[in-house]
């Protein structure tokens, strides 16, 4: 295959320069003035932008590529990598008594789909992926959430000394399995309950086998500060590489805060400790439902959450604690319920809320009661609702995405009317932030969502356009890149993506997929 007569953008950051690209065997062989002889399949690249396939960082696509492997969402905007098992959700290792409740768990982020669950370890869960076939190129985490629930169920203690070896264990067997990174997620139970101790023994543990950290920060909003020096403490006591989850300051009230913020990663970086964060481009986050209630509604589980829910007098101090508390990571009060959007709901009885807000509900409802109506929904829906939530202020993301550490991921959860992050984060940024507002040079903006990605990852063969990488390439039109996707309607997909090149076969062609599953399995142990 020859891409001709392109503007590569080859991910360092420098300014395009006109060129072909030959690849051969799914790796990029030569870079210039390359012969069209030999009947090699062309595709003609003529004033459009060539750059490396986009690395989605941050990802929850565990389970929905399992059912649909073309991975539509995600090729159609450029990407062709993807790191899943985010925030703590990863979907192995996983003991077989713990499936269904774990299940129940994790479906609010990673859904209610028909994919059986035969695997047991990282390994196994990954030849799924190989066995199967898919069109994107899948790199794991090893989840905490996963691990800790395995292991000390939904218990808010400390974990014994047998039980902090055996999830250290866990997560040693993980990252011989191929694991990249150890994920947290310290506002979903049962990581709520994870003392910075916990996270720190267990990361000592990644950081022996040169994994990074992607953490959820326990609070972004009212106590982002006091977040951010947890993460600097655990980074300083293990000397672990650090990726701070969809950066952000959740809450009008902290609105400015991510200069603060921003202010004490650099000054983490200026005594090496290396952290980096990443962002999606819109200023509604999106998560699981039962993320607005207090912590300790979770404790013993899904059942106990909804026996809690039941009764009036805990509903009333649930009510209380969403109103006036401040001592964990209160989305409620942070985006107001009628900034609460449900996206996703378990049964058919209910498809009918998914795009309203919980006070529109409320008002359908005639509880009047935005509270009560989330309560009621969790009930009816077995605690499997989804929600975007609408509690950033647009400065904000401007700061963080022109800051040098930033880097893209979409925090995709593909269920319902999903976030419109999930299907157009790439085009977004280079319509509105590069073509539009200038935000980002087109370079620059490349670079943040290819080779710094990359880089993070440790995957040394993509990321960049040079011979001898895997021929992993997004062609696009810069002038007329843009996404349709919104809020109400976000299942549309973007415009001017032409060409997506996934391991050196065609997986988007002119706009269209061409149910090429060209993806692979990569795994940290291939480049040690």
């Amino acid at each position: 295959m020859i891409v001709k007569n392109g503007r590569i953008i080859n991910g360092t950051g420098n300014p395009w320069f006109k060129g072909d690209i030959a690849i051969e065997n799914g790796k990029i062989v030569k870079i210039g003035k390359v012969s069209t002889s030999n009947s090699r399949r062309k595709i003609d690249a003529e004033k459009l932008i060539v750059a490396p396939g986009f690395i989605d960082i941050h990802s929850h696509s565990d389970i929905v590529w399992l059912e649909r492997p073309t991975a539509d969402e995600k090729v159609l905007q450029g990407v062709t990598t993807e790191l899943i098992g985010q925030c703590g959700f990863s979907v192995a290792p996983i003991k077989e008594e713990c499936k269904e409740e774990y299940k129940q768990l994790v479906m609010g982020v990673l859904g209610n789909t028909g994919v059986e669950w035969n695997w047991n370890t990282l390994a196994e869960y990954l030849a799924v992926f190989e066995i199967q076939g898919v069109a994107v190129n899948i790199a794991s985490s090893v989840g905490h959430g996963v691990i800790r629930f395995c292991t000390m169920g939904m218990e808010n203690r400390p974990p014994t000394t047998i039980e902090i070896e055996e999830m250290k264990q866990s997560v040693a067997k993980c990252f011989d399995d191929g694991a990249f990174s150890f994920s947290t997620g310290l506002i979903y139970p049962p990581l709520t309950f994870a003392s910075t101790e916990e996270i720190i023994e267990l990361c000592k543990v990644a950081n022996s086998y040169d994994g990074f950290l992607s953490i959820h920060m326990r609070n972004e909003s009212d106590k982002v500060i006091e977040s951010i020096h947890e993460v600097v403490k655990i980074g300083k006591e293990t000397g672990i590489p650090i990726e701070i989850s969809h950066f952000k300051a959740a809450g009008k009230q902290n609105w400015g805060k991510v200069t603060q913020t921003l202010k004490l990663v650099e000054d983490a970086r200026a005594i090496d400790i290396d952290i980096t964060v990443d962002q999606y481009p819109y200023t509604a986050g999106s998560t699981t439902l039962t993320a607005i209630l207090p912590p300790w509604v979770h404790v013993g589980g899904k059942e106990k959450l909804i026996q809690r829910l039941k009764d009036q007098e805990t509903r009333e101090q649930i009510k209380k604690e969403i109103k006036e508390g401040n001592d964990w990571d209160n989305y409620a009060k942070a985006s107001g319920w009628d900034g609460i959007l449900i996206t996703s709901v378990k049964t058919d009885q209910n498809k009918d809320l998914e795009g309203k807000t919980l006070s529109e509900i409320a008002e359908m409802k005639g509880t009047n009661d935005p509270a009560e109506t989330a309560f009621n929904l969790l009930i009816e829906e077995d605690a499997a609702v989804s929600m975007v939530l609408f509690f950033m202020d647009e400065d904000d993301v401007k700061t963080v995405m022109k800051h040098q550490v930033q880097m893209v991921g979409t925090d995709s959860i593909i269920i319902g009317k999903y976030h419109p992050r999930a299907i157009a984060s790439y085009p977004r940024i280079l319509r509105q932030y590069v073509r539009e507002n200038a935000v980002l040079t087109l370079p620059e903006a490349i670079r943040k969502m290819t080779s710094l990605p990359a880089q993070k990852i440790g995957l040394q063969d993509r990321g960049l356009i040079l011979p001898g990488l895997a021929a992993d390439i997004t062609i696009f039109d810069a002038t007329e890149i843009n996404d349709t996707a919104t809020y109400n309607n976000p299942l549309q997909f973007p415009k001017g993506i032409k060409f997506v090149i996934v391991n050196g076969e065609l997986v988007v062609e002119e706009g269209k997929h061409t149910g090429a599953l060209s993806g692979k399995v990569l795994r940290k142990t291939d480049y040690l």
